[in-house]
């Protein structure tokens, strides 16, 4: 009847209006109700498919970065009004979702692509830390635009940080000029609290450490923030972080019985180094910690910990009060009760030399 070809298409809507104009005779009125209640068309499909295309569309970091720089071209580089604008301006753009691009734009001028470049057919301003002077007074002054700015909106803090994390990655996508501005700024940064020392891990990318990049960008924001914090400061928050890196630059054995024997060997290595973060009571009782956090946290480093302990003791980077005092009352509770059995044996014998040396001093005497 219909050829080759077979029955026209229907619309989708076809069968609703036939089945309202001429039903077909059914045997009974239940079997009509149970067929109308088959063919009820159902729009949920196509509802939801629209609601996702169109959160699609309105994510649009272009136009965002549209009306940033806009703004900061109308404030041009007095920096004042610039932290005023970017202040006013939370109340009406999206900083939480476009983060990423508000921040690429105050730093470089614009999105950057990866790698660190910039596109050639996208807008870009020169009210930026990449196309200031070159000078530290500078970097303060910029400085204070990103603290004005997060203290305003807190939850840009993990945005910024993250962008910090990202621009580190790209150094060698920078000019040298570029680097050393991004380096005094993040000095800065770190010595007013803004940012967090963690934010260095970064550097230990292999790339950057081979080609001497880290090298050169760790001295000029050493210097910075040595300028606004003494010595003792940024020691203080390196000890935070040392433990952490040192670790993060191996690829770890995932069989217990292995792990341990690689970690003593990676960590005489290092034991110079985290002795020389070491060299009071407290900043050896605060690497205790993250070492018995580490092991918690990394389940297959559980049966290491009194070994490297041990370890530190025989290198001096731990000594015996602070190792005392940690087991006595200074543990946090993570793992709490296996470490403080695997230390039981050293613990007793350290105890025991120290009222052998108290002895022989008093018999000197």
């Amino acid at each position: 009847m219909y050829g080759a070809a077979g029955p026209p298409a229907r619309s989708a809507s076809a069968p609703v209006v036939r089945s309202l104009r001429r039903p077909p005779p059914q045997a009974s009125g239940v079997s009509f109700m149970n067929n109308q209640k088959q063919q009820k068309p159902t729009l949920s499909g196509q509802r939801f498919k629209t609601r996702k295309r169109d959160e699609k569309e309105r994510f649009d970091p272009t136009q965002f970065q549209d009306c940033i720089i806009q703004g900061l071209t109308e404030t041009g580089t007095d920096l004042e009004a610039v932290a005023k604008f970017l202040d006013a301006s939370g109340a009406k753009l999206d900083y939480r979702r476009y983060a990423e691009t508000l921040f690429d734009i105050l730093v470089a001028g614009g999105m950057l692509a990866p790698g660190g470049t910039l596109a050639d057919d996208m807008m870009r301003t020169d009210v930026c830390v990449f196309a200031a002077q070159e000078d530290l007074e500078t970097m303060q002054a910029f400085a204070q635009v990103f603290n004005k700015l997060i203290r305003r909106y807190k939850y840009l803090e993990k945005g910024f940080e993250d962008e910090v994390k990202k621009l580190l990655l790209f150094l060698k996508g920078f000019s040298e000029s570029e680097r050393n501005k991004l380096a005094m700024l993040t000095g800065v940064l770190l010595a007013n609290g803004t940012l967090n020392a963690s934010i260095l891990n970064s550097l230990y990318n292999e790339n950057l450490v081979k080609e001497g990049v880290s090298a050169a960008f760790a001295v000029k924001l050493f210097k910075s923030w040595i300028n606004e914090k003494d010595i003792n400061a940024v020691a203080a928050s390196l000890r935070k972080i040392v433990w952490s890196s040192v670790m993060s630059t191996v690829e770890w054995n995932k069989k217990e019985e292995l792990v341990a024997e690689q970690a003593i060997k990676h960590l005489k290595q290092y034991s110079p180094l985290l002795a020389a973060f070491t060299t009071q009571g407290q900043s050896e009782l605060t690497l205790l910690l993250k070492i018995q956090e580490y092991c918690y946290d990394n389940i297959h480093f559980m049966k290491a910990f009194q070994k490297i302990v041990v370890l530190f003791y025989k290198a001096e980077v731990l000594s015996e009060e602070p190792i005392l005092k940690w087991y006595k009352d200074a543990h946090v509770a993570k793992g709490k009760s296996v470490f403080l059995e695997q230390m039981k044996k050293f613990v007793e014998w350290l105890k025991n030399a120290e009222e052998e040396s108290e002895s022989e001093a008093e018999e000197g005497d």
